[in-house]
């Protein structure tokens, strides 16, 4: 069912915004349709093309925007398709041109990752810097995202001893939330509407990355080492990871109430318990991250799957999928292999533009001759990506301008607007679902300055400051946050990650 654009915007009111200024592509017209996406899927598609006449691109409007040769719009349900959305296939035939059904999935995944940005506290002179801004009751609620159809299950920490000063974030007041911990993600199911309209329940791990500074990766680039040699079940020795990846990921400082269990320990656990909770029912584990956040995703999700926590009482091995954005290199080619073999299904996508999946491994990657590639095996800066990519290019964009700024290029938001417009290689950009491109500016300057949105423009009101009974401004107390739930103990014996008996 195709959405008129004339119900949108009046014809008249279309003709006289082209008339009040020369645009070198169509600004963005449309809002989301009423459509429900999740049952039906049709999209409202909002064209951009370069030097073409309003004339012309009337009757493409009213008919939704399809492309030349596109197929009718897709009437499937996600509940009906949700394996091959996942990866079942390898994505096989779906990224050129890309399903719709994948690209709304795509973005609805990024955007859990993006909340992962909008909720945390970077306020180095806020006390509770390095946390986040919600309780986990009102996390979804506090960033507008109730209709994302999720229930937050817990959150997850990572000790900031480790040092990588440009990617924990710690305030400079002496009176401080936690002196040790930084938040890095949260796991949600989906609840029982939701679920019905996926045909599964969806249990979701997002992991926080980095939104701006890219000096982190000189910080990583250090060897690769064996996963074997942080107490993961693997069986190959051979199976190697960048080291300060491991080191976040498993390491704890049990004198620190957030992060006394390693972000591993809190994962495996909190999947373990979910899916015990569900034993009857379809169930998937959707893991999605930005930037660092992809290779943590990446790496609990191999975790996930080495370990066994995904086959269920009955035998049945729930599917576990990677949605990675703008992710680094984790591992070596053996941890590619071995991820094959244990059927992790992983998509990244990345900017062609962008200098972070270009890292690590700058010489030594899966880019070189395979027998070059062969003889560099052992090396301990020899990597190799995993899965399968999906390629955008942010020149493709008429909304972008030309910039030189790497973290243009690395942001988020500008990854999810490049997927609403791309419809595969040589393809017209055109914005499928109408997302909206003031998103694009959040946490950077990248759109041109004809659309008048701000750089930078998502900031906490007065930095969170506020007038108490007396009048004066002060940094309110925040609701405490749960640390970690009952039962974890438990947990951790049954995985065998406690030596106690």
């Amino acid at each position: 069912m195709a959405v008129s654009f004339s119900n949108l915007v009046p014809r008249t009111q279309l003709q006289d915004s082209f008339q009040s200024e020369r645009w070198f592509s169509l600004p963005y017209l449309v809002q989301k349709s009423q459509v429900n996406m999740a049952r039906t899927l049709t999209i409202a598609r909002v064209m951009s093309k370069t030097n073409e006449s309003l004339s012309s691109l009337i009757p493409e409007l009213e008919k939704g925007g399809q492309e030349p040769g596109e197929q009718p719009q897709d009437q499937r349900k996600i509940s009906d398709c949700w394996r091959e959305i996942h990866g079942e296939d390898d994505w096989v035939g779906m990224l050129d041109p890309i399903d719709p059904i994948l690209r709304a999935e795509l973005i609805r995944y990024g955007e859990m990752a993006q909340a992962c940005y909008d909720a945390f506290d970077f306020d180095c002179f806020s006390k509770y810097c390095g946390s986040c801004r919600f309780t986990r009751q009102k996390f979804f609620q506090g960033l507008g995202m109730v209709d994302h159809g999720y229930e937050l299950s817990r959150y997850l920490y990572v000790t900031s001893n480790i040092n990588l000063p440009n990617f924990f974030k710690k305030s400079r007041w002496p009176k401080v939330w936690s002196k040790n911990a930084n938040w890095i993600g949260y796991i949600s199911v989906s609840n029982d509407e939701l679920t019905e309209r996926l045909g599964r329940r969806d249990i979701t791990i997002s992991w926080r990355g980095t939104v701006t500074r890219l000096e982190w990766i000189a910080d990583l680039m250090d060897f690769l080492r064996p996963v074997s040699s942080d107490k993961i079940p693997c069986p190959d020795p051979t199976v190697k990871v960048e080291s300060g990846f491991l080191d976040l990921y498993t390491d704890k400082d049990e004198a620190c109430r957030f992060c006394k269990y390693s972000a591993r320990e809190q994962i495996l656990t909190e999947v373990k318990r979910l899916i015990e909770k569900y034993p009857n029912e379809e169930l998937s584990i959707t893991l999605t991250g930005h930037s660092l956040g992809g290779a943590f995703a990446l790496l609990s999700a191999y975790d996930i799957v080495e370990t066994g926590l995904n086959v269920m009482a009955d035998s049945r091995a729930v599917p576990v999928s990677v949605f990675s954005f703008s992710g680094p290199r984790v591992g070596n080619v053996r941890f590619k292999e071995r991820l094959e073999l244990l059927g992790v299904k992983v998509l990244r996508v990345v900017n062609v533009h962008d200098m972070v999946p270009k890292s690590p491994g700058l010489f030594f990657n899966e880019n070189m001759p395979s027998a070059l590639m062969k003889l560099a095996e052992g090396l301990p800066w020899s990597y190799s990506h995993v899965g399968v990519e999906l390629a955008l290019d942010h020149q493709n964009s008429p909304f972008l301008k030309q910039t030189v700024d790497p973290s243009c290029a690395h942001n988020l938001e500008a990854h999810l607007h490049l997927l609403d417009g791309y419809h595969g290689k040589g393809h017209r950009f055109v914005l499928a679902t109408g997302r909206d491109i003031a998103l694009v500016n959040k946490a950077c300057d990248f759109l041109k300055d004809h659309y008048l949105v701000p750089p930078f423009w998502r900031q906490h009101e007065n930095k969170g400051m506020v007038r108490n009974h007396d009048g004066r401004w002060v940094q309110p107390e925040r609701p405490k946050h749960d640390d970690h739930p009952e039962g974890m103990h438990h947990h951790l014996r049954q995985l065998g990650l406690t030596s106690d008996g």
